[in-house]
């Protein structure tokens, strides 16, 4: 059941919503440059790799040596404007689609993550990872790792349909108010 929900509603929303994803292909190209979609290596179910995909929210400014600038300095007010209003995540509906993910879950992270997972974190990997899930509607952000994971096995373990409902409910509660945004700590729980 989950699976036909998923497929519906992603193919619904990806009619409906076409439109805002030309206009916000067309921003990026406009304010960040080529490509305007991007893909990343992410960790999904029984830790399978896969690409997500998402609007890019960062320029491709480099320094001297030709690296990369820190995210902090290639995050415009564009960038900020696409992430508060989520507007980053829109193409991850075709990975919903595809069977990549699902619109509730475990939040997928990079794959380099993948060696410091403990037994117990890994847990999250035993469902599909989703677009929003427990810990977003729990705190998204505001929490630390250690917290959004031991929501993440909570939902592993107390998944339903009624559940997903309420979490997709509780989801456009925090995206009006752009609850949960800011970014805290990453991985190791360092600021």
């Amino acid at each position: 059941m989950k699976r036909l929900f998923d497929i519906v509603l992603s193919l619904l929303l990806l009619i409906l919503l076409s439109p805002l994803f030309l206009l916000v292909w067309i921003l990026v190209r406009l304010f960040l440059g080529n490509p305007a979609i991007f893909t990343q290596k992410r960790v999904g179910y029984k830790e399978n790799i896969f690409n997500v995909y998402k609007f890019r929210s960062m320029s491709n400014e480099k320094d001297k040596n030709g690296d990369f600038l820190p995210d902090e300095k290639r995050l415009g007010k564009f960038g900020i404007i696409l992430r508060r209003l989520s507007l980053d995540e829109l193409p991850q509906f075709w990975n919903v689609l595809k069977g990549d993910m699902s619109f509730v879950g475990p939040r997928p992270l990079p794959e380099k993550f993948l060696p410091l997972y403990s037994k117990e974190q890994k847990q999250r990997h035993n469902v599909k990872p989703g677009i929003t899930g427990w810990a977003q509607v729990n705190g998204r952000n505001d929490i630390s790792y250690k917290e959004r994971f031991e929501y993440d096995i909570w939902y592993v373990k107390n998944q339903s349909f009624i559940l997903d409902i309420k979490i997709i409910f509780k989801t456009f509660t925090y995206f009006l108010n752009s609850k949960g945004l800011a970014h805290k700590e990453d991985f190791n729980g360092h600021n």
